[in-house]
């Protein structure tokens, strides 16, 4: 009998080039073959907002059969506005280490200052190791260095100032597929408070905690495939 196959379409974080996904999806592909990777990878040298990345992430969607979306961190918005328009296939939407508004209300009182904003070197490496709360793994450190190396200080500007400013919260409510939220508890980047609204208005969801940085798919890769395979093969049948 022929196994049933089953997309799970990956928007990637702040960096946009879908490189660190790549633990997670070996160990997914080991794990669950039957769930075929889908990576949306962003320009890197053209600032684009959320609309323009919205139209890129819907020309990758499945058409001939059913997928399940998932949104990390800076994509978490743009997940949430794919799912509440129902597209045809989707069985289910996974949020990680995300949120529908940017929950720090500090960092959105600055956002005229991204502009002349540091997203490079150093410094950059110095405030990610601050608000980790718990640090990553030298691995993880040389793949965010490396994913971080390939985009435009132009491009990341654009991104931050993007998910300063952005407010799906509306939305959530009218996502009718069911819906994981993955949270890392020791998420310095993104504080857990994100996913309040995201529970009180979700129709349907599930939530799992881990022990663990906001780079929860590259600390985890396995623990992270396990649990996602789960829910796309519960939502798949």
């Amino acid at each position: 009998m022929r196994m049933a196959i089953t997309s799970l379409v990956l928007l990637p974080g702040l960096d946009g080039t879908g490189l660190l996904f790549a633990d997670f999806v070996a160990e997914l592909q080991r794990i669950a073959p039957e769930i075929e990777p889908i990576v949306v990878r962003y320009p890197t040298d053209v600032p684009l907002g959320y609309s323009e990345l919205d139209r890129i992430a819907r020309e990758l969607l499945p058409k001939d059969r059913s997928f399940v979306l998932l949104g990390e961190s800076f994509s978490g918005p743009l997940a949430i506005s794919i799912a509440a328009s129902r597209p045809p296939g989707l069985a289910g939407l996974i949020l990680v280490c995300t949120f529908a508004k940017y929950p720090r209300t500090l960092f959105r009182w600055l956002q005229s200052l991204t502009p002349v904003l540091p997203v490079k070197g150093r410094i950059v490496r110095l405030a990610r190791k601050i608000a980790a709360h718990q640090p990553v793994s030298p691995e993880v450190e040389r793949q965010l260095t490396e994913a971080n190396g390939k985009v435009s200080s132009e491009v990341f500007r654009r991104r931050i100032s993007e998910l300063l400013k952005i407010d799906v919260s509306d939305k959530v409510a009218q996502i009718d597929a069911p819906l994981l939220d993955v949270r890392a508890l020791k998420d310095g980047v993104v504080p857990n408070l994100a996913a309040n609204p995201i529970r009180r208005c979700a129709r349907s969801v599930s939530i799992v905690e881990m022990e663990g940085p906001h780079f929860i798919l590259q600390a985890k890769p396995r623990e992270t495939a396990e649990v996602i395979r789960d829910f796309v093969q519960r939502v798949a049948t």
